[in-house]
């Protein structure tokens, strides 16, 4: 007995007889109806001013940056791979309105606009806020790495590239001798040569000297601006292809990349500023992060919370004078640094100590004072206890690690009573109910934008990085937007975004 399986349409394999419009195969409530909604409201009036009259029609920015935005939304980021998808995928057919544009297109526009995202990022802001999305009442930072487009295997040390340089000149000049040489023997065996092989590998050897002190004169730059005036380590590195992104990573886990700097609020998750960083670490990004936030929506947030990564004295130094409620970790993971240690065996911290800011000195665990030793005139100070009662103290296992027996150091600065302020703040209760929001804030956003496949840029230098940056950022914000907008939260009103009126 044959199963009676259902038969295709009589569509499949016959064309309709009436006309009908491709899109209605699309579901009603498909996100792409809502995306070009959206983009008919994009401002790209400064890109449109680079335009010329003259010439082949282009095709309108507002169109390409509306694909971009929609690829990086579907996790598409290969321009190949954007045009493929505009001729299969009717999501991107009508976004792209029927047009296919080259990956050439789409690769140069994404290249030569970078500034524009970062307008592009500002304009999901202000919807967002405009559409009640966004109140900049508890805003939190976090910064994650993202690796640049190049690879550990096409880079070199500075020691490697100081040996090749000279390595290479020697090789050049020695193939300049055999050449000079070469021009003057016109005997019966070299007849049949044409002369110009030992030419062909110099000019080959001249080329790969040139990559070499080319890169080798970038890390020298690098390394003035970090650390002026001193030497340079041997081990430093530089990437050919990137020269401007950096080694970075933990656990063992380093590669090529830069550190993307969020600042989220805490309403809908909304990204409210971002910026770019070459800094492995986060001890100078305050300062960066809340100038983005004001350039973007012209007022700093009521309240920030910052993991233990920011607990420096610049960036306490950036909050103070501020008006912002500011609550930063003080030891590492979120949980109370315990300073009552007397019935503890762990190793005792710097933490454990207090500051006492009147007579500029530190009072350890057992009560012994730590004075000031020497300071320099960048403001770097260090603090010494006294040897005699070191020797004695009963936590000195836990607490002297000299092998030379010297009493207890500490290394400070002139920050230290804005972080002694912190510490105060951060161990009463009600900082710890605020500060536990900020898990909940930052921390998915990152793993929303990587779940998407956005885990690398395509671009290389950190300018145009960093308008790639501003354009993933600006692809979350418009998701959740248009999240808000199908599921009813938010309307949009003659044009513009507007919280929905129950």
């Amino acid at each position: 007995m044959q199963i009676p399986f259902k038969k295709d349409p009589i569509e499949f394999k016959q064309r309709a007889l009436f006309a009908t419009n491709v899109f209605d195969l699309l579901p009603s409530h498909h996100p792409c109806y809502v995306y070009e909604d959206i983009f008919d409201q994009l401002d790209t009036s400064k890109v449109e001013e680079q335009f010329s009259v003259y010439g082949q029609n282009a095709y309108h920015p507002r169109l390409i940056t509306g694909i971009l935005i929609y690829a990086y939304s579907q996790g598409v980021f290969s321009s190949r791979n954007i045009e493929k998808k505009c001729h299969e995928d009717l999501g991107f057919m009508y976004i792209s309105h029927c047009n296919c544009p080259n990956f050439r297109v789409l690769s140069d526009f994404r290249k030569d606009n970078y500034l524009f995202f970062k307008e592009c990022f500002k304009q999901s802001v202000l919807w967002a806020m405009a559409a009640g999305m966004a109140s900049l009442g508890h805003v939190s930072l976090d910064g994650s790495k993202f690796k640049a487009s190049t690879s550990k295997h096409k880079a070199m040390s500075y020691g490697r590239l100081k040996a090749k340089e000279k390595e290479l000149i020697e090789e050049i000049e020695d193939l300049i001798e055999k050449a000079a040489k070469c021009d003057k023997e016109e005997d019966e065996k070299h007849q049949d040569r044409s002369g110009y092989e030992i030419p062909e590998e110099l000019k080959i050897k001249e080329k790969r000297l040139a990559k070499i002190k080319e890169a080798k004169e970038a890390l020298e730059k690098r390394e003035q601006a970090l650390n002026p005036g001193k030497k340079i380590d041997d081990k430093k590195q530089i990437s050919f292809s990137d020269k401007e992104a950096r080694i970075m990573g933990k656990k063992g886990n380093f590669d090529y990349s830069y550190n993307g700097q969020i600042s989220v609020d805490e309403d809908n998750q909304i990204i409210v500023g971002q910026h770019l960083s070459q800094n492995a670490n986060d001890k100078q990004e305050v300062e960066p992060a809340l100038e983005e936030i004001k350039k973007t929506t012209g007022v700093l947030p009521d309240k920030m919370s910052l993991d233990n990564g920011y607990m420096s004295g610049n960036n306490l130094e950036s909050f103070d004078g501020k008006e912002l409620d500011v609550y930063v970790a003080t030891g590492k993971g979120e949980k109370k640094d315990q300073r009552l240690v007397a019935e503890s065996n762990r190793k005792i911290k710097k933490t454990d100590f207090n500051y006492d800011e009147d007579k500029d000195c530190f009072v350890c665990p057992a009560g012994h004072t730590l004075k000031l030793k020497t300071e320099t005139n960048d403001g770097k100070k260090v603090y010494q206890g006294d040897k005699a009662e070191c020797d004695i103290c009963p936590y000195r296992a836990r607490c002297c690690s000299s092998k030379k027996g010297e009493p207890r150091t500490i290394h400070a600065d002139d920050k230290e009573p804005l972080r002694q302020k912190m510490r105060e703040k951060m161990e009463q209760e009600s900082s710890k109910e605020i500060y536990k929001k900020r898990k909940k804030i930052v921390e998915p956003v990152f793993g929303q934008i990587k779940n998407t496949g956005f885990r690398g840029f395509s671009l290389r230098g950190c300018e145009k990085v960093s308008g790639e940056f501003s354009l993933a950022c600006a692809v979350h914000n418009f998701r959740k937007i248009v999240k808000a907008l199908i599921s009813g939260k938010v309307c949009l009103e003659a044009g513009e975004l507007a919280p929905t009126v129950a």
